[in-house]
């Protein structure tokens, strides 16, 4: 294959990638490390590398648009990202202290039974009466936006703030030591334990991944790990992708964004029992 066929289907992959990231508010590594190592035969470290510029593109790509349509609730994400932060700090101290193989396992089965908890909710389109705890009164942890496939404003109130900041911390932890992405659980943590409305969690995801990327994709960069020839058409990709896919978010029913969820935590729980198993 030349240089330019390669690009082109690197450019094709990560528009899929960015679409999906966008939608999700998981970012694009999900997709495009696999793609990477496995189709192009490339070292992990320049895949995540590209990764990590991807999802800055994917977060940049969505955040205006989310912002715009007042789908992003920046509080949340402030309060969260605090968590997500001292996980990552945490999990850095703790590396080579703990197992991976133990915490790839355990949040393995903590994914699948995500999963099935958002099964059992697949037709809810809205959450049901939440009771703000004392953090989210304190924090005023609601809002309001217009969604067009309902055609009416919602108005929301995050529920059990303390909680979600505490799976927050794990998620950084594992992310630390893991190496993986933590908007799966970002996402997990708003629609799960602090019942926020699904496009409310996607879009505040999106918003926050970009912070641990930028980090992420300046210590790779200080490593020269960072091929500009590979992360150029991901970036472009993914930037596009994401485009359409904040388009295309705020015209999708929530039971939509949830069945497209799904599947992707059971294939991610079933990597982390791979990775657990392989030990």
């Amino acid at each position: 294959m030349t240089l330019s066929g390669i690009a082109l289907s690197l450019f094709s992959i990560s528009v899929v990638a960015g679409l999906l990231g966008a939608l999700l508010g998981i970012g694009g590594g999900l997709i495009v490390i696999p793609a990477l190592t496995l189709l192009y035969d490339l070292d992990i470290r320049l895949a995540i590398g590209a990764s990590a510029v991807s999802i800055i593109a994917t977060s940049s790509g969505a955040a205006v648009a989310y912002l715009r349509d007042r789908l992003t609730d920046v509080r949340i994400a402030v309060l969260l990202e605090v968590g997500t932060t001292a996980g990552a700090l945490t999990g850095a101290l703790l590396a080579g202290v703990v197992s991976p193989r133990y915490l790839y396992l355990a949040f393995g089965a903590v994914l699948l039974y995500s999963a099935l908890a958002m099964y059992r909710s697949r037709r809810q389109e809205l959450p049901g009466e939440v009771r703000p705890d004392a953090l989210s009164r304190w924090l005023r942890l609601e809002g309001e936006y217009y969604d067009p496939a309902l055609g009416r404003t919602v108005s929301y109130r995050a529920g059990r703030a303390l909680p979600g900041l505490f799976i927050m911390y794990g998620a950084g932890i594992v992310a630390g030591l893991l190496g993986i992405g933590s908007g799966i659980f970002k996402v997990l943590a708003m629609d799960q334990v602090m019942k926020l409305p699904i496009k409310v969690s996607t879009a505040t995801s999106n918003f926050m991944i970009g912070v641990t990327a930028a980090a992420t994709a300046a210590v790779y960069l200080a490593r020269g790990q960072i091929a500009p020839g590979v992360a150029a058409p991901v970036a472009l990709g993914v930037l596009t992708g994401a485009t359409l896919g904040t388009r295309l978010m705020v015209r999708l029913r929530g039971r939509t964004l949830r069945a497209l969820f799904i599947p992707i935590l059971l294939v991610t729980a079933l990597q982390m029992f791979w990775r657990g198993w392989q030990g």
